[in-house]
């Protein structure tokens, strides 16, 4: 029976019957719901809080850094909890696997995650548990022992090739579950002479650029650290900060000359067509970024620079001069928080684009920056939240999106 026919007056008698029997099928339907709601937010409360151990103090730090802090703190516990990876162990140590090159210099990210890797929590011996696969082969260590192109990308595609006809965990995602990490640009030219290797695997690369490949929803961006830093990290000194801007180095990129021409002889911006010689004092460079209140971080001959990873090491404002960057964690920090994010045609107007900047507005941006600085510092062994913490946590947010 329709409820237009129950409405009529020979079926008045029926009705209450009816609607009460309705009206308790609803009570019961939002009593339910009302249940299942409250009993999964005790589980998720219970279930994240001991892993995570975050205070009231740590979430109003993070408040304003991350696009989506609750989201970032029970997902960063749920992958300290579950996150496993397999480190293949084919390779002689002694020539291009498995262990870094070195720590130290502008490509000493790549070192600190091999390192990291096997000190880590998340390492597992055993495939079977393994959500990502770890690649160990370090294009790094090939060019400390002058190897040319050619010869990597064979190197490359002879390791690759080799696991995957001794081993079945390549071929049930074509790749797709595994990943390599290559900070240096010689490692992006070797491996690009492998199309299987690039296409299919998640790549963790420090020049993550959109015109060359990168692509963001599947590779990773690595922050190029020049570590171990040379003085210690700035923050909270705004009133030291007198310099407007500040940039020094060398003309290896259009963008650089651009910048260098049109500024170098400015009174507000302290530009140089150069790094700063040694000669005129020890440490001159590095001091420079603590009395400057925007660092300018235009791309060299990779769009990636270790001045930006510098500028927030010592509380500088980094200034992104780039058309095709996609930042470090850039999915999960907010970036224009604590940076200035501009295209290279900005370069014309770079002085007035800093000048209009409010004091307030500049006040903020340096106070998340200081927030920022432990997500770019690498650790021996890692900490909680450190570079290498955060490159992990991109790798956990990848592995959802592959099924087999």
């Amino acid at each position: 029976m329709s409820l237009g026919k129950q409405s009529q007056p020979h079926s008045q008698s029926s009705s209450p019957m009816l609607f009460s029997l309705q009206g308790s099928l609803l009570t019961l339907a939002i009593f339910t719901l009302l249940s299942f709601t409250y009993f999964s937010l005790n589980s998720v409360h219970f279930s994240s809080s001991p892993t995570i151990h975050i205070s009231a103090d740590t979430n109003e730090q993070f408040s304003d850094i991350y696009h989506s802090p609750e989201v970032f703190r029970l997902n960063f516990a749920e992958m300290e909890a579950k996150f496993k990876v397999y480190i293949y162990p084919d390779g002689d140590p002694k020539t291009y696997y498995q262990t870094p090159r070195k720590l130290t210099g502008k490509y000493a990210s790549e070192g600190y995650f091999f390192q990291n890797i096997r000190e880590s929590r998340f390492r597992t011996d055993d495939p079977d548990q393994a959500h990502l696969f770890f690649i160990p082969i370090s294009c790094h260590k090939m060019r400390g022992k002058n190897t040319t192109y050619d010869e990597m990308t064979v190197i490359v595609r002879d390791y690759v090739e080799s696991l995957i006809f001794k081993y079945p965990y390549w071929n049930r995602t074509l790749g797709a579950d595994h990943f390599f990490v290559t900070c240096h640009d010689v490692g992006v030219r070797a491996t690009e002479g492998f199309p299987l290797l690039v296409k299919n695997s998640i790549r963790v690369v420090c020049s993550p650029s959109y015109d060359v490949g990168f692509i963001p929803h599947k590779d990773v961006a690595l922050p190029q650290v020049l570590q171990p830093f040379a003085l210690p990290a700035g923050g909270n000194d705004v009133e030291n900060r007198t310099t407007l801007g500040f940039w020094a180095g060398h003309r290896n990129s259009k963008i650089r000359v651009i910048l260098a021409r049109v500024w170098e002889n400015d009174t507000e911006l302290y530009i140089l067509n150069n790094r700063i010689n040694r000669a005129e004092g020890n440490l001159l460079y590095q001091k420079k970024f603590y009395n400057t209140k925007f660092c300018i971080c235009p791309g060299g001959s990779q769009v990636n620079s270790a001045r930006i990873t510098d500028s927030i090491h010592y509380g500088c404002i980094p200034v992104i001069l780039s058309n095709y960057y996609d930042l470090p964690f850039n999915d999960i920090l907010d970036w224009r928080k604590f940076a200035v994010i501009l295209t290279e045609k900005d370069v014309y107007n770079l002085k007035q684009i800093l000048k209009d900047i409010p004091y307030s507005e500049f006040l903020t941006l340096h106070k998340n920056l200081v927030k920022v600085q432990q997500h770019f510092k690498w650790n021996s062994p890692p900490v909680k939240y450190d570079a290498f913490h955060m490159v992990m946590y991109d790798l956990w947010l990848r592995h959802h999106v592959i099924k087999y």
